[in-house]
């Protein structure tokens, strides 16, 4: 919360000027990587965890409403965790939200760290 006031405050105050849009600095990028990361991070976490119980694949997969036999099925990425029917019908557990905050978030993290090396690279390029 208090990257996003930070991001949100520095937003704000960066508004140009003369009209032209400057790259953001070095501590805006951060602010951007570490929510992204967090997002990401906290998604990922929600849908690996998203039918992972104590109870047995039955009593998981009864708790979400699928009837008869069930198979789990699990994969990393894209985050997925389904009850699979005897007859093939699967339900998934992991909610719908949670593989586009990943897909998104890593990007973002990507992106956001370029940018904010970027300057230092070229500063670097220019004491050369």
């Amino acid at each position: 919360m208090a990257a996003a006031v930070g991001l949100a405050w520095r937003a704000f105050h960066r508004l140009p000027v003369s009209g032209w849009w400057r790259l953001p600095s070095v501590g805006t990028c951060a602010l951007v990587a570490v929510m992204a990361g967090s997002a990401a991070l906290g998604a990922y976490t929600w849908g690996a965890m998203s039918g992972f119980y104590i109870l047995d694949p039955d009593q998981m997969c009864a708790a979400q409403g699928a009837q008869g036999d069930h198979v789990v099925t699990r994969m990393t990425l894209p985050v997925s965790s389904q009850c699979v029917t005897s007859g093939g019908v699967g339900t998934e557990l992991v909610p719908g939200w949670v593989n586009p905050v990943i897909f998104l978030g890593l990007p973002l993290l990507v992106l956001a760290l370029t940018t904010g090396i970027y300057p230092g690279v070229r500063r670097l390029r220019a004491l050369r």
